[in-house]
C-alpha cells in the first residue's frame, strides 16, 4: 500500500514539471526579498514559497489535463503520465483544481493584491494562453510570457504592499526572456510541434523572424533586469556579476542568431534558464545584505 501510494506521488510529482514551477516559485522568492521585507518574518516567506508553488503546479497540471493530445502526437511528451494512461484526465483535473485552488486562496488569505496578481497569471497560462490560443497563433507565447512574469511581480508586490517600477522591470525582464525559452524549444522540436498542429513561430513565420524575435527579446531582457538590478540597488559586486551574466547572455543569443547549429541553440536553451536562476538568485543575495 505504501509503495503505491510513493509511486503515484512520484506520477503526480512529474505532472507539475518540477524543473520550470522551481524556477518561477525562485522568482516569486526574488520578488518579494527585493523588497527587503522584514527577514525574521520566515513564516511569511513560507506562506509565499508555499502557495506559489500550489498555484503554478495547479497551472501546470491542469495545462497537462488540455494537452494531452498533443503530447501523444509529440515524441518529446508521449510518455507523460497522461497521454500515456498512468493518470485520467479526470484524476489529473482533480488534482490541478485542488491545488490551485489551495495555492490562489491561500495568496489571497495572504494579501488580496498578491492573491489577485497570482490569480491573474493563473488565468493567463491556463485559460488564455493553454486553451484560448496556444493551438491558434505562435504568439501565443507573449501570453505565456505574462503568466510567467506574475510570480515575481506578485512577489514584490506582497513585500512593498503595492506595485511599483521595480517590480514592472523584474515582470518585464521576465516576460521578455520567456521567447528566449521557447523559440530555442520551438526550433529544436519544429517538426513535432508540426506533426501535433501546434503553430510555433519557426514553422510559421519562418527562420529569419524567428532568430530576430530571439535577438531583440534578449538585449530587452537583459536590459530590464539591469535597469532592476540597478533600481534595487545591488551592492557593486553582485552587479557586475549580474552584468556579466547578461552579457554573455546577449552574446550567445547572438552568435546563435548569426551561426545557428543544433549544438548552439541547444546551449542557448540551456544557458537561458540558468541565466534567469542566477539572475534571481543575485537579486535575492543581494537585496540581504
Amino acid at each position: 500500500m505504501a509503495k503505491h501510494i510513493l509511486i503515484r506521488l512520484r506520477i503526480y510529482w512529474s505532472l507539475t514539471k518540477s524543473l520550470q514551477t522551481g524556477l518561477l516559485l525562485i522568482t516569486g522568492l526574488a520578488g518579494y526579498i527585493s523588497s527587503r521585507a522584514p527577514m525574521q518574518r520566515i513564516e511569511i516567506l513560507l506562506a509565499t514559497a508555499a502557495s506559489l508553488f500550489l498555484a503554478i503546479s495547479g497551472s501546470t497540471v491542469l495545462n497537462m489535463v488540455w494537452d494531452r493530445d498533443i503530447d501523444a502526437k509529440m515524441k518529446r511528451a508521449c510518455q507523460r503520465p497522461l497521454p500515456s494512461g498512468r493518470v485520467s484526465a479526470r484524476e489529473g483535473l482533480i488534482l490541478g483544481l485542488i491545488l490551485s485552488l489551495a495555492g490562489i486562496g491561500w495568496s489571497v488569505a495572504l494579501s488580496e493584491l498578491y492573491g489577485a496578481i497570482v490569480f491573474a497569471g493563473w488565468f493567463c497560462d491556463v485559460v488564455i494562453y493553454t486553451m484560448w490560443l496556444k493551438r491558434r497563433t505562435p504568439w501565443s507565447i507573449i501570453w505565456g510570457g505574462i503568466a510567467g512574469a506574475m510570480p515575481v511581480l506578485a512577489g514584490r508586490a506582497l513585500g512593498i504592499g503595492e506595485i511599483d517600477l521595480i517590480g514592472v522591470l523584474l515582470a518585464l525582464a521576465i516576460l521578455l526572456w520567456i521567447p528566449t525559452h521557447m523559440l530555442t524549444f520551438g526550433i529544436k522540436y519544429a517538426d513535432q510541434y508540426r506533426a501535433a498542429g501546434v503553430p510555433v513561430v519557426p514553422n510559421i513565420h519562418g527562420e529569419w523572424i524567428t532568430r530576430l524575435t530571439l535577438s531583440l527579446s534578449t538585449a530587452a531582457a537583459a536590459i530590464a533586469m539591469l535597469l532592476a538590478a540597478w533600481q534595487i540597488r545591488l551592492p557593486l559586486g553582485y552587479m557586475q556579476i549580474s552584468v556579466s551574466l547578461s552579457a554573455l547572455m546577449v552574446l550567445l543569443t547572438l552568435v546563435s542568431v548569426m551561426h545557428y547549429s543544433t549544438k548552439l541553440n541547444s546551449a542557448l536553451y540551456k544557458f537561458a534558464s540558468l541565466y534567469m536562476l542566477g539572475s534571481m538568485v543575485l537579486v535575492m543575495l543581494g537585496a540581504t545584505h
